[in-house]
């Protein structure tokens, strides 16, 4: 960061870094239903959010395991729906 609180990324605000993010578009789409159906603003706020839960609740690890295992799937051509997903984790009524 420099001395004009500017940090590395050009952003006025030097408390906040950009990251970058590489995800199959398969399964970015399947982010993206699923920030726009939950209400989120944004992608930004669904991922930190995400992320919050993930270091706040690491009990919660195993999905963020499947998680990592779908994607891997979705880029190898396999995977499985968003409705299965849903009836997986018991979010059909949300």
């Amino acid at each position: 960061m420099s001395e004009t609180g500017v940090n590395e990324n050009g952003d006025g605000d030097p408390e906040i870094d950009r990251l970058n993010l590489r995800i199959s578009r398969p399964f970015l789409e399947v982010v993206d239903e699923t920030w726009r159906e939950r209400g989120f603003n944004s992608r930004s706020e669904f991922i930190r959010y995400a992320l919050r839960t993930a270091v706040n609740h690491p009990e919660g690890a195993g999905v963020w395991k499947d998680l990592a295992i779908s994607e891997a799937q979705f880029s190898d051509g396999e995977g499985i729906s968003s409705d299965d997903v849903k009836a997986k984790y018991g979010l059909d009524g949300e």
